[in-house]
Protein backbone atom coordinates (compact mmCIF):
# COMPACT_ATOMS: atom_id res chain seq x y z
CA UNK A 1 0.00 0.00 0.00
CA UNK A 2 1.29 3.44 -0.94
CA UNK A 3 -0.12 6.66 0.47
CA UNK A 4 0.56 9.98 -1.21
CA UNK A 5 0.26 13.06 1.01
CA UNK A 6 -0.28 16.28 -0.96
CA UNK A 7 0.35 19.50 0.95
CA UNK A 8 -1.79 22.09 -0.84
CA UNK A 9 -0.82 25.13 1.21
CA UNK A 10 0.57 28.04 -0.85
CA UNK A 11 3.03 28.77 1.96
CA UNK A 12 6.64 27.70 1.43
CA UNK A 13 7.16 26.78 5.08
CA UNK A 14 5.52 26.65 8.51
CA UNK A 15 2.06 25.94 7.14
CA UNK A 16 -0.62 24.20 9.20
CA UNK A 17 -1.26 21.89 6.23
CA UNK A 18 2.38 20.82 6.19
CA UNK A 19 2.25 20.20 9.93
CA UNK A 20 -0.84 18.00 9.44
CA UNK A 21 0.95 16.00 6.75
CA UNK A 22 3.84 15.32 9.10
CA UNK A 23 1.58 14.42 12.01
CA UNK A 24 -0.78 12.15 10.06
CA UNK A 25 2.02 10.32 8.29
CA UNK A 26 3.39 9.23 11.68
CA UNK A 27 0.35 6.97 12.14
CA UNK A 28 0.00 5.70 8.55
CA UNK A 29 1.63 2.38 7.71
CA UNK A 30 3.21 1.20 4.48
CA UNK A 31 4.97 3.21 1.80
CA UNK A 32 4.50 6.98 2.12
CA UNK A 33 5.33 9.93 -0.10
CA UNK A 34 4.97 13.64 0.71
CA UNK A 35 4.63 16.24 -2.03
CA UNK A 36 3.79 19.94 -2.20
CA UNK A 37 1.31 21.47 -4.61
CA UNK A 38 1.84 25.20 -5.03
CA UNK A 39 2.28 25.83 -8.76
CA UNK A 40 1.51 24.23 -12.10
CA UNK A 41 5.12 23.06 -12.24
CA UNK A 42 4.27 20.30 -9.74
CA UNK A 43 1.25 18.92 -11.66
CA UNK A 44 3.07 16.47 -13.90
CA UNK A 45 5.29 15.13 -11.11
CA UNK A 46 2.29 14.47 -8.85
CA UNK A 47 0.33 12.73 -11.63
CA UNK A 48 3.36 10.53 -12.29
CA UNK A 49 3.42 9.60 -8.61
CA UNK A 50 -0.27 8.63 -8.74
CA UNK A 51 0.46 5.75 -11.11
CA UNK A 52 1.46 3.40 -8.27
CA UNK A 53 -0.52 5.05 -5.44
CA UNK A 54 -3.42 3.47 -3.57
CA UNK A 55 -4.44 6.34 -1.31
CA UNK A 56 -4.24 10.12 -1.66
CA UNK A 57 -4.47 12.46 1.33
CA UNK A 58 -5.00 16.13 0.45
CA UNK A 59 -4.22 18.61 3.23
CA UNK A 60 -5.26 22.19 2.57
CA UNK A 61 -6.44 25.45 4.13
CA UNK A 62 -9.95 26.78 3.65
CA UNK A 63 -9.97 29.86 1.40
CA UNK A 64 -13.23 31.80 0.89
CA UNK A 65 -15.30 28.78 1.98
CA UNK A 66 -13.71 26.47 -0.60
CA UNK A 67 -10.51 24.94 -1.92
CA UNK A 68 -7.62 27.36 -2.57
CA UNK A 69 -7.78 28.75 -6.12
CA UNK A 70 -4.36 27.41 -7.10
CA UNK A 71 -5.65 23.86 -6.46
CA UNK A 72 -8.53 24.08 -8.94
CA UNK A 73 -6.37 23.79 -12.12
CA UNK A 74 -4.73 20.68 -10.69
CA UNK A 75 -8.08 19.11 -9.81
CA UNK A 76 -9.22 19.65 -13.40
CA UNK A 77 -6.02 18.08 -14.71
CA UNK A 78 -6.28 15.17 -12.28
CA UNK A 79 -9.94 14.63 -13.21
CA UNK A 80 -8.98 14.22 -16.86
CA UNK A 81 -6.08 11.95 -15.88
CA UNK A 82 -8.36 9.75 -13.77
CA UNK A 83 -10.93 9.40 -16.55
CA UNK A 84 -8.18 8.28 -18.91
CA UNK A 85 -6.26 5.93 -16.58
CA UNK A 86 -9.17 4.80 -14.34
CA UNK A 87 -7.03 4.33 -11.20
CA UNK A 88 -8.29 2.57 -8.07
CA UNK A 89 -7.70 5.54 -5.77
CA UNK A 90 -9.06 6.32 -2.33
CA UNK A 91 -9.13 9.99 -1.39
CA UNK A 92 -9.09 11.57 2.07
CA UNK A 93 -8.98 15.28 2.88
CA UNK A 94 -7.71 17.18 5.92
CA UNK A 95 -8.79 20.82 5.88
CA UNK A 96 -8.08 23.57 8.37
CA UNK A 97 -9.31 27.12 8.67
CA UNK A 98 -8.68 30.29 10.63
CA UNK A 99 -12.12 30.21 12.23
CA UNK A 100 -12.65 28.43 15.53
CA UNK A 101 -15.41 26.16 14.16
CA UNK A 102 -14.23 23.05 12.33
CA UNK A 103 -17.58 22.74 10.54
CA UNK A 104 -16.69 25.83 8.49
CA UNK A 105 -14.81 23.35 6.29
CA UNK A 106 -18.01 21.65 5.10
CA UNK A 107 -18.20 23.51 1.73
CA UNK A 108 -14.61 22.47 0.97
CA UNK A 109 -15.48 18.86 1.78
CA UNK A 110 -18.39 19.05 -0.65
CA UNK A 111 -16.05 20.44 -3.32
CA UNK A 112 -13.67 17.51 -2.89
CA UNK A 113 -16.43 14.91 -2.76
CA UNK A 114 -17.88 16.22 -6.02
CA UNK A 115 -14.39 16.14 -7.54
CA UNK A 116 -14.05 12.46 -6.62
CA UNK A 117 -17.45 11.61 -8.09
CA UNK A 118 -16.61 13.37 -11.37
CA UNK A 119 -13.20 11.71 -11.49
CA UNK A 120 -14.50 8.21 -10.83
CA UNK A 121 -12.37 7.69 -7.72
CA UNK A 122 -13.48 6.78 -4.20
CA UNK A 123 -14.28 9.55 -1.76
CA UNK A 124 -13.44 8.27 1.74
CA UNK A 125 -14.19 11.40 3.72
CA UNK A 126 -12.27 14.08 5.52
CA UNK A 127 -11.36 15.86 8.72
CA UNK A 128 -12.20 19.54 9.16
CA UNK A 129 -10.19 21.42 11.78
CA UNK A 130 -11.06 24.78 13.30
CA UNK A 131 -8.39 27.11 14.63
CA UNK A 132 -5.67 25.97 12.26
CA UNK A 133 -3.51 28.97 13.10
CA UNK A 134 -3.16 27.70 16.67
CA UNK A 135 -1.41 24.55 15.44
CA UNK A 136 1.54 26.69 14.43
CA UNK A 137 1.43 28.35 17.84
CA UNK A 138 1.40 24.90 19.48
CA UNK A 139 4.38 23.84 17.39
CA UNK A 140 6.33 26.93 18.47
CA UNK A 141 5.35 26.44 22.12
CA UNK A 142 6.55 22.81 22.09
CA UNK A 143 9.93 23.90 20.72
CA UNK A 144 10.20 26.72 23.29
CA UNK A 145 9.24 24.44 26.19
CA UNK A 146 11.76 21.82 25.06
CA UNK A 147 14.54 24.41 24.61
CA UNK A 148 13.93 25.87 28.08
CA UNK A 149 14.01 22.39 29.63
CA UNK A 150 17.29 21.51 27.88
CA UNK A 151 18.84 24.82 28.95
CA UNK A 152 17.77 24.24 32.57
CA UNK A 153 19.20 20.71 32.48
CA UNK A 154 22.53 21.98 31.15
CA UNK A 155 22.78 24.78 33.73
CA UNK A 156 21.77 22.46 36.58
CA UNK A 157 24.18 19.79 35.36
CA UNK A 158 27.07 22.23 35.25
CA UNK A 159 26.33 23.38 38.79
CA UNK A 160 25.51 20.04 40.40
CA UNK A 161 26.87 17.38 38.07
CA UNK A 162 23.35 15.96 37.58
CA UNK A 163 22.40 16.47 33.93
CA UNK A 164 19.08 14.66 34.32
CA UNK A 165 17.36 16.49 37.13
CA UNK A 166 14.09 14.73 37.93
CA UNK A 167 12.16 17.91 38.80
CA UNK A 168 13.09 19.60 35.50
CA UNK A 169 12.10 16.54 33.48
CA UNK A 170 8.75 16.27 35.30
CA UNK A 171 8.16 20.00 34.81
CA UNK A 172 8.87 19.66 31.10
CA UNK A 173 6.43 16.74 30.78
CA UNK A 174 3.73 18.75 32.57
CA UNK A 175 4.26 21.76 30.30
CA UNK A 176 4.20 19.49 27.25
CA UNK A 177 0.95 17.87 28.41
CA UNK A 178 -0.65 21.29 28.85
CA UNK A 179 0.30 22.31 25.31
CA UNK A 180 -0.89 19.02 23.82
CA UNK A 181 -4.20 19.29 25.69
CA UNK A 182 -5.27 22.15 23.41
CA UNK A 183 -4.77 19.86 20.41
CA UNK A 184 -6.17 16.66 21.93
CA UNK A 185 -9.28 16.74 19.73
CA UNK A 186 -7.21 17.22 16.58
CA UNK A 187 -4.76 14.47 17.55
CA UNK A 188 -7.57 12.01 18.39
CA UNK A 189 -9.49 12.55 15.15
CA UNK A 190 -6.24 12.47 13.16
CA UNK A 191 -5.24 9.09 14.60
CA UNK A 192 -8.74 7.82 13.78
CA UNK A 193 -8.31 9.02 10.19
CA UNK A 194 -4.92 7.32 9.93
CA UNK A 195 -6.47 4.09 11.22
CA UNK A 196 -9.10 4.25 8.47
CA UNK A 197 -6.36 4.82 5.87
CA UNK A 198 -4.46 1.78 7.15
CA UNK A 199 -7.60 -0.38 6.97
CA UNK A 200 -8.72 1.15 3.65
CA UNK A 201 -12.03 2.11 5.21
CA UNK A 202 -14.28 5.12 4.77
CA UNK A 203 -13.78 7.81 7.39
CA UNK A 204 -16.84 9.92 6.74
CA UNK A 205 -16.78 13.62 7.53
CA UNK A 206 -15.78 14.74 11.00
CA UNK A 207 -15.06 18.13 12.48
CA UNK A 208 -13.04 19.22 15.47
CA UNK A 209 -11.29 22.32 16.77
CA UNK A 210 -8.51 23.58 18.95
CA UNK A 211 -9.55 23.15 22.60
CA UNK A 212 -9.56 26.82 23.48
CA UNK A 213 -12.46 29.12 24.48
CA UNK A 214 -13.58 31.17 21.49
CA UNK A 215 -12.92 34.58 23.06
CA UNK A 216 -9.36 33.58 23.98
CA UNK A 217 -8.80 32.12 20.52
CA UNK A 218 -9.89 35.38 18.86
CA UNK A 219 -7.53 37.46 21.01
CA UNK A 220 -4.66 35.02 20.45
CA UNK A 221 -5.25 34.83 16.69
CA UNK A 222 -5.42 38.64 16.40
CA UNK A 223 -2.16 39.02 18.30
CA UNK A 224 -0.47 36.29 16.22
CA UNK A 225 -1.47 37.85 12.91
CA UNK A 226 -0.51 41.37 14.01
CA UNK A 227 2.97 40.19 15.03
CA UNK A 228 3.31 38.13 11.86
CA UNK A 229 2.22 41.07 9.72
CA UNK A 230 4.74 43.38 11.37
CA UNK A 231 7.56 40.86 10.98
CA UNK A 232 6.68 40.26 7.34
CA UNK A 233 6.32 43.97 6.65
CA UNK A 234 2.60 43.79 6.00
CA UNK A 235 1.54 46.70 8.21
CA UNK A 236 3.98 49.19 6.72
CA UNK A 237 4.51 47.55 3.33
CA UNK A 238 2.59 50.26 1.50
CA UNK A 239 4.54 53.07 3.17
CA UNK A 240 8.00 51.55 2.88
CA UNK A 241 7.67 49.94 -0.54
CA UNK A 242 10.27 51.11 -3.06
CA UNK A 243 7.90 50.43 -5.92
CA UNK A 244 5.27 53.08 -6.35
CA UNK A 245 1.90 52.19 -7.87
CA UNK A 246 1.54 53.24 -11.51
CA UNK A 247 -1.59 54.73 -12.92
CA UNK A 248 -3.15 53.00 -15.95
Amino acid sequence: MKTLFIDCSPKKKLSASGFLVDMTSLFVLGSKKKMKLRTRAEHEEILKELEDTDTVVFTMPLYVDGVPSHIIPFLKTMEAWCKEHKPDLKVYVIANNGFIEGRQNEPLMQNMENFCIRSGIKWCGGLGIGGGVMMNVMRIMIVVVFAIAVLNLVITGMNTGNFLDKNIVIGFLKDLAEVLFFGCGIITFDIWLAACINRKKEYGKHYTRIMLPSFIFILGADFFFIVLSILKGGVFRGWLSKKKPTLP
